[in-house]
């Protein structure tokens, strides 16, 4: 995909996250992000003659690297990566940061929710079927 294009996704992606897609650079295929509080990173994106060069993340904080390796052990398992979905990655790497609740979590707690009741109805089930 032309460079071009692969700033415009991430322009539309951003139009969906707290980040700014504050610079690109064109010859260094290279997209900068920006969302407060002062969370940051940078993507290089592959150059489309090189069949075996994939996405790379990286940031410049200190504070922001540790979270970036879910992202980077996604870019780096098995099977080709869009923008799209690394950006997706980055972005769920960096919820606890922008202040945001872990979207995994708050569904773990749903549905630990309804197996606590399921187990609490199978409970009273069983006490009426011994009494009988």
């Amino acid at each position: 995909m032309a460079f071009q294009q692969l700033a415009d996704a991430a322009d539309k992606w951003c139009s969906r996250t707290p980040f700014e897609l504050i610079a690109t650079e064109e010859t260094e295929r290279r997209m900068d992000f920006y969302a407060d509080p002062g969370v940051s990173f940078y993507v290089l994106c592959p150059d489309n003659g090189c069949g075996g060069d994939s996405f790379h993340v990286w940031s410049e904080s200190e504070d922001c690297l540790p979270f970036l390796q879910l992202a980077q052990d996604y870019i780096s398992s098995c099977g080709k990566k869009t923008l799209h979905e690394i950006l997706e990655k980055v972005f769920k790497s960096f919820r606890p940061l922008l202040g945001l609740p872990d979207v995994d979590d708050d569904a773990f707690e749903e549905y630990n929710a309804d197996v606590e009741e399921e187990e609490a109805e199978a409970d009273h089930q069983q006490m009426g079927v011994s009494q009988q």
